[in-house]
Parts: C-alpha cells; sequence; structure tokens
C-alpha cells in the first residue's frame, strides 16, 4: 500500500476518535469539568454558619480610637479575628459591655438596624461618623432573658431602643465589618460582684449550642486616672504585676482565684478602681463551662498601663 494512502487512513481514523471523544465529553458534562480546582475547606469554613459554639471570648477594647489608629496592635489582632481565631461565621452575637451598667440584668432587643452610641468625648470629629448598623436580636434577646430567669435571678429587664455602645460596636466592627451578624448586649451590674457575673455566664452557657458567639468586651486594666501618654514601650510595674497574675489565673483554669480576684491579685484596686471593665470577663468566664480554661490570643500595651490582654476560653487538653 501506497504511504499516501497509509497516511490518509490514519488521519480519517484520528479524525474519528476525536469526534467521538468529544461526542462523549458533551453528553457528559460533569465528567467535563471533574477535573476541575474546587474551593478548599478553609474558604468553605470561612463562610459557614457555626452550628454549635466550641468557646467564649474576653476582648480588651481599650481607648475607643482603636476604631481609627492603626498603630494599636490591638486594632490588627481584631480585623485577623476571622482569619486566625475564629473563622466559622457565628448565628449572631450576645456582647457584654463595661459601658452598659445597670442595676438589674438588662439585653437590648432592638427590631432592625442597631443606633451606634458615641458614648465618648472630645475625639477626633471621624469617630463621631463610623456606623455600625448590625440588626439587633430580639429571640436571642428573649432566649437570655428566659435562661438568666430560669437560673435564679430575679428580673430581668429588656430595653427595645438601645443600641450598641462603643465597647460593643468598636470590637465588632474590626472582627466582622460587614455588620450582618444579628447582636445582643447584656449589661453589668457593678452592684454586684465578680461572682454574681461568672453565674450570669453559667446561666448562658447552652447558647453555645445554638451557634451565639459570647464576648465579653473590657479592659484587663483600666485605671484611666494612671495612663502615662509618654511612657513609650515602658510598662507600669503594677499593671504588669495584675496583668501577669491574671494571665496566670487564666491559664490554670483557676477561676474560683479570678472571682475572688479583689483580695488575691497584686494591685486589684489600681489596676480596676471600678470593676465595669472586669466584670465582662467573668461573664466570658463563666459561659465556657465546666473543665475550661483560659487561652491568651492577643497581648499589648498601650501608655504604659492599658493591657489589651484577650482571652478565648476552651476546653482544657
Amino acid at each position: 500500500m501506497h504511504t499516501k494512502s497509509l497516511f490518509f487512513i490514519y488521519a480519517i481514523g484520528c479524525l474519528c476518535f476525536c469526534i467521538i471523544f468529544t461526542l462523549i465529553n458533551f453528553s457528559n458534562p460533569q465528567k467535563q469539568f471533574s477535573d476541575e480546582k474546587k474551593p478548599t475547606m478553609a474558604a468553605v469554613d470561612n463562610n459557614k454558619v457555626i452550628k454549635s459554639m466550641k468557646d467564649t471570648f474576653y476582648i480588651s477594647h481599650g481607648s475607643p480610637t482603636l476604631s481609627i489608629d492603626d498603630s494599636l496592635p490591638a486594632r490588627h489582632f481584631l480585623k485577623s479575628f476571622r482569619q486566625k481565631v475564629l473563622p466559622e461565621k457565628p448565628k449572631a452575637i450576645l456582647i457584654i459591655s463595661g459601658h452598659w451598667e445597670t442595676s438589674e440584668p438588662s439585653v437590648n432587643a432592638v427590631s432592625g438596624p442597631s443606633e451606634t452610641i458615641y458614648d465618648f468625648y472630645g475625639f477626633p470629629d471621624r469617630m463621631y461618623r463610623l456606623k455600625y448598623p448590625a440588626p439587633g436580636a430580639p429571640e436571642l434577646a428573649d432566649r437570655v432573658k428566659q435562661l438568666l430567669l430560669g437560673s435564679g435571678f430575679g428580673s430581668v429587664h429588656v430595653d427595645k431602643k438601645r443600641g450598641l455602645d462603643h465597647g460593643a460596636w468598636v470590637p465588632l466592627m474590626l472582627m466582622y465589618p460587614d455588620a450582618d451578624i444579628p447582636v445582643c448586649q447584656l449589661s453589668v451590674q457593678t452592684n454586684e460582684d465578680a461572682a454574681h457575673h461568672y453565674r450570669l455566664g453559667q446561666a448562658l452557657t447552652p447558647l453555645k449550642d445554638d451557634g451565639v458567639l459570647i464576648v465579653g468586651s473590657g479592659a484587663a486594666t483600666h485605671n484611666l486616672r494612671k495612663i502615662d501618654r509618654g511612657s513609650g514601650d515602658a510598662v507600669a510595674p503594677w499593671a504588669d504585676e495584675f496583668d501577669t497574675w491574671i494571665k496566670d489565673a487564666l491559664l490554670e483554669g483557676r477561676y474560683d482565684d479570678v472571682n475572688d480576684y479583689e483580695k488575691k491579685a497584686p494591685h486589684a484596686k489600681v489596676a480596676h478602681p471600678w470593676p465595669d471593665h472586669f466584670y465582662p470577663l467573668h461573664v466570658a468566664m463563666g459561659a465556657a463551662g465546666e473543665n475550661t480554661r483560659g487561652e491568651l490570643v492577643h497581648h499589648s500595651w498601650s501608655y504604659g498601663t492599658l493591657s489589651y490582654a484577650s482571652y478565648k476560653f476552651t476546653e482544657k487538653p
């Protein structure tokens, strides 16, 4: 057979094969794209609404300038919270802020976007233009009320108008900038002690099973009269000693000592002349549940006395 004839037969065969192969692939489009790169599990989880929450958190929000000051390491920590600390999206958030003091436990139950409360004075104008219109969470507020009443707290007030103070919206604006997660805020009672707030947290532990993120927002040390703007990197000894004592007690799971911090911690009254910014820690600690301990997730200082130590409360290994 001539070479030209062999080549012609070979070419016809190849053409037929290509036609058949193409018809098979188009008849099965799933096969056609089966080898394309699929999203990684991490990418999926970052947008996934979590069904149950394992941990609770205490965030030191420090100064209101956390909302705009890029020189603060704590700001960058909170902006990376979703990537480095909790990739899954909570179903709702219960935040306990040191800036809402009431005589009895109170929750806000806003329908629609939450008002942004500017409860600070004398700061740059652009801070008063910031907004965090997260949707309110009236159903969560009712659940909180029922849990507290069922645990022996005699009265729980529901405020249907109050928005979010800066102890709530400043950290949440950095952690969840889309403002698309329903938020409920719970007050502190500075007429009560730390153990009272720990019991508040214990009553709220079931919320974790509902996918609710429980966050205490305050400051690990909070004495505004002791702020030293010229301190540089130096930290006042009393602040360092108190901060270290709290860290050690939390990491070791010594919750009873933390509840009795006014007697056991060094310089307790200097670190917290008023307990409003510390009691949110006790609520988060109590809500963590049994057999848990604190884990330091961020630590930085500003003005020589203001600790931005932040903690995750998680199961003991």
